[in-house]
């Protein structure tokens, strides 16, 4: 139970709903004593009462009365015992739930790399569920379980200590085979928690990329892929199963043999009269068939904590995760928008690759920004560095002449608005998709941003306008409508920096030209950095950059560099003329 450890703080943190429960569980099992001992001096009574029909008759209703009485009791402290232990198992999921949450917000863009969406999912729903079980019903059991044994057995060993010796002689074949049973069923509850992780992360790139299968007409082939993930599902979960269902027989067996030790035995100790009558023998089987459940549940419990072993071992590899991002300061950073970057060099350690090397350039509060470049030659890793879902290791970046690192990250990225390349819309409705860059905006504002952006006419001819919910990732809408939501998203957020990640890439020239002129008046007193592959969108920036293989190959204005060779002037005349063609 050595990862079920990390537990132990929630446990201190409700520990007063959990020695609560612990209390009314003590007493709960107090008065279930009572309906074996009222059991057999009952038959006590009949076999040796020399009184009328009428008192023996009393003496069985007042018994029957005090049965009904402490079991009704019990029922209802076991009750509470539930409220108390399971209500308290429910907070520690919800509390275990957020903790997972916010370290996947905490982690960085390096560990979302190498894990995938469905198995996230898979730890922070199913893993979690599983340790719920442990923290709920396991100890809510495991508790009653020792009580019951405690007050039990001793009132047994009180009765007659050789009847208790020899009825509780098959336990330890119990606690032998439990123990068995349970490493077993350990070993494959992990593996069906990784299978089961497995099927999560497939279903949900398919359901992602339907339009990609059916575009490609392989609805087949991946219906086949998921079969057989399946069947491997069900067969290991057919394993476990195999496994688990050992219990059930095997509790039953040893409580029979019970049951059989105490009639065979008590009956041989009340023939040479070593007990005073028969009404003993009645108050063992009781005794025996009050630990069947309890017996019975040490499988169930033992399974349960087993499972819950591999699922939080599952968590935990992931709460463990240092994120190489951190936040070093506390105090409230002021940003105002200067932004330096001194012979920065960059690689990304997943891929090794060297995406920026020796990059230099200042660009003042209210300046504008433009990088051009080919394909992969570093723009999008200007603005990570910016937003710092990095860190360099080689250089410095810094913000108002401040190592960034030494700036509150968290008001680092609340001072930035940023439209990324491949614009991301929540599966929500539009105006929310928009106030996603300010929550408490109004309707008006919502809509002067969307006119901003060029998208509140294409809204306004939706059935529900502004209020239409998008299917997942935006889907409802086109690439151009979504880079446009998005512009709008980061211009209601009005930060004093702006970063554009090739956002205009999917629209038309015209709309563009529209758009560039709103930024300019939007922009007028921002930090603007605007990546793309047009020199339309570059030609207005105060400076502009060409980027190859991570290196600045060229910098000036657009009137500077379209008088001089190179990329930028042979891209600028290519345009032209494919817009003069159009």
């Amino acid at each position: 139970m050595k990862e079920l450890q990390y537990l132990n703080k929630y446990f201190i943190k409700y520990k007063y709903s959990f020695l609560l429960g612990v209390f009314i569980t003590v007493a709960a099992q107090f008065f279930t004593l009572y309906t074996p001992k009222l059991v057999g001096d009952s038959i006590k009574t009949l076999e040796h009462s020399k009184l009328s029909y009428n008192a023996t008759q009393e003496i069985l209703l007042k018994n029957i009365l005090l049965i009904l009485a402490t079991t009704l009791i019990a029922g209802f402290l076991t009750f509470l015992m539930r409220q108390t232990l399971i209500v308290m198992s429910r907070h520690i999921e919800f509390d275990l739930k957020n903790e997972v949450f916010q370290q996947y917000e905490r982690l960085t863009q390096h560990f979302y790399k190498q894990n995938r969406t469905g198995d996230l999912m898979n730890r922070i729903s199913e893993d979690v569920g599983k340790v719920r079980q442990y923290v709920g019903p396991a100890v809510m059991y495991s508790i009653n379980t020792i009580i019951r044994f405690a007050v039990v057995t001793v009132q047994m060993y009180v009765v007659s200590p050789k009847l208790t010796l020899y009825s509780l002689l098959p336990l330890p074949i119990l606690g032998y085979s439990i123990f068995k049973i349970s490493s077993e069923i350990n070993k494959r509850s992990t593996a069906y928690q990784q299978n089961l992780s497995k099927l999560s992360t497939f279903t949900q790139e398919i359901f992602s990329g339907i339009r990609v299968i059916k575009a490609y007409a392989i609805e087949n082939n991946k219906q086949n892929d998921f079969a057989n993930l399946s069947q491997e599902s069900k067969t290991k979960n057919l394993d476990l199963a195999r496994v688990q269902s050992l219990f059930g027989p095997l509790m039953i067996l040893l409580i029979g043999i019970s049951n059989l030790v105490v009639i065979y035995v008590g009956g041989m100790m009340y023939i040479n009269g070593s007990i005073p009558d028969i009404g003993v023998i009645a108050e063992f089987i009781l005794y025996i068939n009050m630990l069947t459940w309890p017996v019975a549940s040490l499988g169930w419990v033992s399974s349960m904590v087993q499972e819950a072993e591999a699922s939080q071992k599952r968590i935990n590899e992931f709460l463990k995760v240092v994120p190489e991002i951190q936040n070093t300061v506390n105090e409230k950073s002021d940003i105002k928008g200067k932004i330096t970057f001194n012979n920065v060099s960059f690689t990304y350690d997943d891929t090794n690759i060297e995406a920026l090397k020796n990059i230099s350039f200042t660009i003042n509060k209210g300046e504008t920004l433009a990088i051009l470049g080919k394909t992969g030659s570093g723009k999008s890793t200007i603005l990570s560095l910016i937003s710092r879902l990095y860190d360099v290791k080689d250089g410095a970046v810094k913000i108002d002449n401040t190592n960034i690192k030494n700036l509150n990250l968290y008001d680092v990225r609340d001072h930035i608005g940023f439209v990324p390349q491949d614009a991301f819309l929540f599966s929500d409705s539009i105006k929310n998709n928009i106030k996603f860059g300010k929550e408490e905006a109004t309707d008006e504002e919502v809509i002067a941003a969307a006119k901003k952006a060029v998208v509140h006419k294409n809204i306004v001819k939706f059935k529900n306008q502004y209020d239409t919910v998008l299917g997942e990732r935006g889907i409802t809408l086109s690439g151009g409508q979504k880079q446009r939501v998005s512009i709008a998203r980061a211009m209601i957020k009005d930060a004093p920096i702006l970063l554009l990640d090739d956002c205009l890439s999917a629209v038309d020239t015209e709309t563009e030209e529209a758009i560039l002129n709103n930024l300019m008046e939007f922009c007028k007193d921002k930090t603007t950095i605007i990546v793309s592959h047009r020199v339309s969108s570059a030609k207005n920036a105060d400076q502009i950059i060409i980027l190859e293989d991570g290196k600045i190959i060229q910098e000036g204005s657009h009137y500077q560099l379209v008088n001089q060779e190179g990329y930028y002037k042979e891209l600028f005349y290519k345009q032209l003329s494919e817009k003069e063609m159009q």
